[in-house]
């Protein structure tokens, strides 16, 4: 009898490692899919240990420019942090890596995907409402909703037992339990120890940057170019380095940043599926784009698209968390931050040092700010005694509101 083939979603880690062994003993075909988002991972070591589990098909897929043009900048453009911290950087990757994911299945003529992401967390929801947005027929696997899986694996150590006795080679140990992403826009830390909100993320937890006060006592000046919302140059003007093509540049800016200790942070958030998390994140090139994307902005964008686009902003981050990138609420939303982008043309001059990005200066040819206009010296236009009527019609609401807390006794 035919075996059944399955298209695996493989990160040569513990939890998929496992999985693959598991699947192959029930009888499964499993082509082991992996998808290069920027993670740093030996891929042709990664490959050789799907073989030697037992994959049948290893496809290993270089994602990194896609990611970077289709996922981490329409992100940028709309200023998305979900609940205005996290820059989303394992969310953003979920679709593109299910995206492609399904094209294996339907290249290798597999009607059923997996994956190694849990009940409790977010991805599973990221990767299975992509895989059906994309393929309304396909079959989807999910080992950790699985009650067989489920008693045979109540937790990390009954894989790590699992793998030790099938000769898996892991990374992750008892001792040190806690979970990984990697990716292009950041690295992400949680479970295990971290689980305590409490406990304090050491410095040898970083591997994208340094920490902070650890970072060179020295200014990096950098100058990061925007057309139409985008950023098309970045320049380092004390080294005289130059980079446009959007995958180098965001590599650069993730070094440089790295290297001065830019984009850590530590929260606790709320997961969609209403369990809180604790995660420790670092995310050096997207800290430095979002804050000077957001000050190019305030010189070219006009102020009532600017204050409409605010409002979108945390739905569209809502959505990215949420697993709902192909979405018809997704493609309204990216239309609409891709007009209110039109004319956020410029450049924004800043520093990197000692984990601090600071704004030094903007210029734009699409610059709404007028000097003489603005000038406290210069009357440049503006009669400021209709200032008077402007006041006196804004007031009249405020009035009228207080006139009825006197009838009832009340003042503010």
């Amino acid at each position: 009898m035919k075996k059944k083939k399955v298209v695996l979603a493989y990160s040569g880690g513990l939890d998929t490692s496992v999985i693959l062994k598991w699947l192959i003993e029930r009888d499964y075909e499993v082509i082991a899919y992996v998808a290069d988002v920027g993670q740093d991972d030996d891929f042709s070591e990664v490959e050789k240990k799907a073989l030697k589990i037992g994959a049948s098909k290893v496809y290993i897929k270089n994602l990194r420019d896609e990611f970077v043009t289709d996922y981490i900048f329409p992100a940028l453009k709309a200023n998305a942090l979900y609940e205005n911290r996290y820059l989303l950087g394992t969310a953003l990757a979920r679709p593109l890596i299910a995206k492609h994911q399904i094209k294996v299945a339907e290249l290798e003529g597999a009607d059923t995907v997996s994956h190694g992401a849990t009940g409790k967390g977010n991805d599973q929801v990221r990767f299975e409402l992509s895989y059906y947005a994309l393929n309304p027929q396909i079959k989807v696997f999910s080992p950790w909703k699985t009650q067989a899986f489920l008693d045979e694996f109540k937790g990390r150590t009954d894989m790590l037992n699992y793998a030790r006795e099938k000769n898996i080679p892991v990374k992750a140990t008892i001792s040190k339990p806690y979970s990984e992403d990697d990716n292009l826009m950041h690295i992400s830390h949680e479970a295990g120890i971290l689980e305590d909100p409490a406990y304090k993320a050491e410095k040898e937890m970083l591997t994208k940057i340094v920490a902070p006060q650890d970072a060179p006592d020295k200014e990096i000046h950098l100058e990061i170019h925007f057309r139409d919302g985008l950023p098309v140059r970045v320049v380092n003007s004390d080294e005289k380095i130059k980079h446009e093509k959007a995958l180098p540049l965001f590599l650069y800016l993730n070094k440089v940043g790295g290297e001065n200790g830019i984009g850590l942070l530590d929260m606790v958030e709320n997961r969609f599926v209403g369990i809180k998390s604790r995660g420790v994140y670092e995310t050096p090139a997207g800290t430095i784009l979002l804050k000077a994307h957001m000050d190019i902005e305030g010189i070219a964008m006009d102020r009532e698209v600017m204050r409409l686009r605010n409002m979108l902003s945390p739905v569209f981050s809502e959505l990215v968390y949420n697993g709902f990138w192909f979405s018809p609420e997704m493609d309204f939303l990216r239309a609409a931050v891709d007009k209110s982008q039109e004319f956020i043309d410029g450049v924004v001059y800043l520093t990197l040092y000692k984990g601090n990005v600071i704004i030094e200066g903007r210029e734009s040819p699409s610059s709404l700010y007028d000097k003489e206009l603005s000038s406290m010296d210069i009357e440049g236009g503006f009669d400021q005694k209709d200032s008077s009527g402007f006041i006196k019609i804004n007031a009249i609401r405020l009035m009228a509101h207080n006139a009825i807390l006197r009838k009832r006794g009340k003042s503010f």
